[in-house]
């Protein structure tokens, strides 16, 4: 049973890409509350491997005006339901054009379960072909480079690779025993 009860819910804000809404509350202990939730669609993320190298892909995240390295993902356009396996193919597709022969999932994440909806399955990727990305207009400035799991270690020690997702799914990757 769900210790909250929510008596309403309204939209704040909505856009293509995500959902604000503030519901109403009532607490464990019968005490009125308000909730903020921001409801953004499912992702994918993909740890795409071939050999000892992995990809990451860089882009400019307009909230922190940084650009960052992560592992390539992304929700559906437009939030659309897409299973998860198509979902972590197509991200993958779309933001550094390789395609793999292979995608086992590793877990799932939520990212900030205290105030967003959204979840994320981690996917890895092998049996790589490389062949064009096919980016979306956000994407434009997005670039990917491999790099040796030593270097990816070392880019999230100094604070290179800041993305939690990403740091999630590494540490999923470490705990799988599919990490070489």
């Amino acid at each position: 049973m769900d210790p909250f009860e929510c008596l309403s819910s309204r939209t704040a804000y909505r856009n293509d890409w995500m959902t604000l809404r503030e519901d109403q509350i009532r607490r464990p202990d019968g005490s009125p509350g308000i909730y903020g939730v921001v409801d953004k669609p499912d992702y994918a993320l993909v740890i795409a491997r071939e050999r000892d190298r992995f990809m990451l892909v860089e882009q400019y995240r307009y909230p922190l005006g940084l650009r960052r390295w992560e592992f390539p993902q992304g929700a559906a356009p437009g939030g659309a339901t897409v299973a998860p396996l198509d979902l972590a193919a197509r991200e993958l597709r779309e933001e550094t054009g390789l395609r793999a022969d292979s995608m086992v999932e590793l877990g799932l994440l939520d990212v900030a379960a205290g105030m967003s909806s959204q979840r994320g399955r981690v996917f890895l990727a092998t049996g790589i072909t490389e062949g064009d990305h096919e980016r979306e207009p956000e994407e434009q400035d997005m670039r990917c480079a491999w790099f040796a799991r030593a270097d990816v270690e070392a880019m999230i020690r100094r604070g290179d690779i800041t993305d939690a997702q990403s740091v999630a799914a590494w540490t999923l990757l470490l705990l799988s025993g599919h990490d070489g």
